[in-house]
């Protein structure tokens, strides 16, 4: 099993390293146990949302896979968010989408945030553009709090995400490339309304990737 180099050891005193597919303590250097990491899937999901976005995920949203995006999101397993980030680095490698000039997430509001205590995408997105050696830019905003998408049904879900998000750091985005950050993808709304509105903001390219694809 590979070694990432994780340099945690101060964060890992206070929250202990964990394998986010079976949350037992590992190694702070591992990515996950011995048994998880031989089980994990060589090759990334590949989807297209509306609008011809391009996602790259590590897994698709089942099992073990699934249980880790739920814990990462809703129970306090930030620390997640290193392991997580290498899966999905690893699965952009493997499809071969790079060369990007920074790398962003799908904020969430500055309220819902506060009541999590931290946006699960701002972190993974902030520890992929560490692996990937590239800046982290906050390009987008949301500043208006709408409904739980995940608490919605088809239609009403591209509403609710419908005019929610604003470009932030617009001198950044001119002709840029920019990959676009979030922890699941299942219907797709959400990443293409932050898609949209970064390539309205001049963006040359979007490509998108997160750790779990609803098939």
């Amino acid at each position: 099993m590979k070694n990432i180099g994780f340099k945690r050891a101060v964060k890992t005193a206070f929250f202990p390293a964990r394998c986010p597919y079976c949350d037992i303590v590992i190694d702070p250097e591992r990515y996950a146990c011995a048994d998880c990491g031989a089980g994990l899937p060589e090759i990334p999901v590949i989807s297209y949302i509306e609008g011809g976005f391009r996602c790259v995920s590590p897994f698709l949203y089942t099992d073990c896979y699934a249980e880790a995006v739920k814990r990462f999101k809703f129970s306090g397993r930030a620390q997640y968010s290193e392991q997580l980030a290498f899966a999905v680095v690893t699965a952009l490698n493997c499809s071969g989408d790079l060369g990007f000039d920074y790398v962003t997430c799908v904020p969430m509001h500055r309220d819902q945030k506060i009541e999590r205590g931290y946006n699960q995408s701002e972190l993974l997105a902030k520890d992929c553009a560490a692996l990937l050696g590239l800046p982290y830019l906050d390009l987008l905003e949301k500043f208006k709090r709408n409904k739980i998408q995940h608490e919605l049904k088809g239609k009403e879900r591209r509403a609710n995400v419908k005019g929610v998000y604003r470009t932030v750091n617009t001198d950044k985005l001119k002709g840029r490339r920019v990959l676009l950050i979030d922890d699941i993808i299942t219907t797709g709304n959400t990443m293409r309304e932050c898609a949209v509105t970064l390539k309205k903001g001049g963006c040359a390219e979007i490509k998108c990737a997160a750790i779990c694809y609803v098939n």
